[in-house]
C-alpha cells in the first residue's frame, strides 16, 4: 500500500504554497497531486491556480516525491497543448510525473469555454479519441492525426518524456469504455468509489461497489490480453459515505486503508487539510498518519 496527497491549487506560491509542496515531500507521501479544473464546485470565487504551473513551481522544489494530476480531462485540455505541457513537466521534474485522466463531467469547466455541455455519449467518444492521441504524442517525435474531435498536423514533441516510453497514465473510469482504456493504455486505475452512495449508502456498500469495480477491470484486462497485476489500482478519499472519517485519528485511516487493500487498492490518496471546507480535517493527525499509518497497517 501507497499513501499520497492531493493538494488543492489554492495556494499563493510565496505566501503558503511553496511549504504545502514541500512538507509533502517531507511527510514521506508517495505522491503529490492536485485537480485539474479552471474552478471548482466550492472554491469557484476562491482563489484557484493552474495545475500544471503549480505541478512545474512544485517539481523545482522537491526532488523525491511523484507529482500529478487528479484528474486532468478533455473538457478545456486539447491532446497537442497538454502534451507539450506534459513533455515539459516530466523534464523539470526528473521523470516524477503521472497524468491521472478522466473523462470530465458536467461542472463549470465543461461550458466555461462557451460550449453546450457534452452529452455522456460525446464525452466518452472524446475520452477515447483524446487519450489514444495523447499516448501518439507521447511517445512519437512527430504526429499527423485527423479524428473526429481532435486533431494533430505534424505535431512535434522532442525529445520526448524523461520516463520511457511515456509518463505513466493513471485512468479514472467505471464503465466499460473506460475500464477498456484502462487497460489499453493505463500504468494505474483510479477510483472514487460509487457517486450514487456518496449521500446515502453505507461503507459496507461503497467497499462492495469499489469490489465490483476491481473485478470488472480485472475482466477489460483479460479481454485486453492485459495482466491487471500490472495496474496499480489508486482511490482518491473523500467522495464515498465515510467522507473524512478515515482522517479522524490513525487508527481510523489504519482501518479504512486496510478494508480497501484487501479489495486490491494499491494506493490511497487524502486530501491535504483545508480549514472551513469539505476537507477540514485536523492538520496533526493528517501528519501523524502520514508518518505512522502505513507502518501500523504493515504490523
Amino acid at each position: 500500500m501507497r499513501l499520497s496527497t492531493v493538494i488543492l491549487p489554492i495556494y499563493r506560491w510565496h505566501e503558503q504554497g511553496r511549504e504545502v509542496w514541500q512538507r509533502a515531500e517531507e511527510l514521506g507521501f508517495h505522491a503529490a497531486y492536485t485537480y485539474d479544473h479552471l474552478s471548482w464546485r466550492t472554491f469557484r470565487d476562491e482563489p484557484w491556480f493552474g495545475a500544471v504551473p503549480t505541478l512545474t513551481a512544485a517539481a523545482a522544489v522537491t526532488s523525491r516525491v511523484r507529482l500529478g494530476t487528479l484528474v486532468t480531462s478533455p473538457n478545456f485540455r486539447h491532446p497537442v497543448t497538454l502534451a507539450k505541457d506534459l513533455m515539459s513537466l516530466d523534464d523539470v521534474s526528473g521523470g516524477r510525473v503521472v497524468l491521472g485522466i478522466g473523462s470530465g463531467g458536467t461542472g463549470f469547466d465543461a461550458t466555461v469555454l462557451g460550449q453546450e455541455a457534452w452529452t455522456p455519449r460525446e464525452r466518452a467518444d472524446r475520452f477515447a479519441e483524446f487519450v489514444a492521441l495523447l499516448d501518439r504524442l507521447l511517445t512519437h517525435g512527430a504526429v499527423s492525426e485527423r479524428g473526429t474531435y481532435y486533431a494533430a498536423e505534424e505535431a512535434r514533441n522532442i525529445p520526448g518524456c524523461v520516463q520511457r516510453p511515456r509518463l505513466p497514465f493513471a485512468v479514472a473510469a467505471t464503465g466499460p469504455r473506460g475500464l477498456g482504456l484502462t487497460a489499453r493504455y493505463g500504468q494505474a486505475w483510479v477510483t472514487t468509489g460509487d457517486p450514487a452512495l456518496f449521500e446515502s449508502g453505507t461503507p459496507e456498500q461503497s467497499r462492495a461497489a469499489i469490489r465490483g469495480q476491481v473485478e470488472r477491470l480485472g475482466e477489460a484486462c483479460a479481454a485486453a490480453g492485459r495482466d491487471p497485476g500490472e495496474l496499480e489500482r489508486i482511490m482518491l478519499t473523500g467522495f464515498t459515505p465515510d467522507r473524512n472519517t478515515p482522517l479522524d485519528s490513525v487508527d481510523a485511516f489504519v482501518d479504512f486503508a486496510g478494508r480497501h487493500a484487501e479489495l486490491g487498492i494499491t494506493e490511497i490518496v487524502l486530501h491535504h487539510p483545508i480549514p472551513d471546507s469539505d476537507f477540514a480535517t485536523d492538520p496533526k493527525v493528517f501528519e501523524r498518519i502520514a508518518t505512522e499509518g502505513l507502518a501500523q497497517l504493515a504490523g
